[in-house]
């Protein structure tokens, strides 16, 4: 079960939202409606080297998973929010404790995500 769950989270929120990154980068039309952010996040893009724009997806996509794999260090209890230990969250799936497991498993799985391309 935990397995299933580190891997929707790849699924949902590296691999789509990446996918999600890549065309709004690649399709948006900046006009005077635009937020100002995405003016210069499409300005900045369109500025790269197009060899150079996967270099920034790839950038994206480890700031995803450095991100998910804190977020799961906390919620395993591995990574303290506090200096004093008061907090310490829990992640029950299907009303089964995660077994502070997940950040590993997620790494894991993004290892072997990378040693299969």
């Amino acid at each position: 079960m935990n397995e299933a769950f580190v891997k929707s989270l790849h699924e949902v929120i590296v691999k789509e939202n990446l996918e999600s990154y890549k065309d709004l980068y690649e399709t948006a039309v900046v006009d005077a409606k635009t937020d100002p952010y995405y003016k210069e996040a499409l300005n900045l893009y369109n500025s790269i080297p197009s060899e150079k724009r996967e270099t920034l997806m790839k950038i994206i996509e480890q700031t995803m998973v450095d991100t998910i794999s804190s977020m799961l260090g906390i919620i395993d209890g591995s990574i303290p929010v506090d200096d004093d230990d008061s907090v310490e969250p829990r992640l029950l799936l299907n009303s089964i404790d995660t077994e502070g497991e997940l950040q590993d498993l997620f790494l894991e799985f993004v290892e072997e995500l990378e040693d299969s391309k």
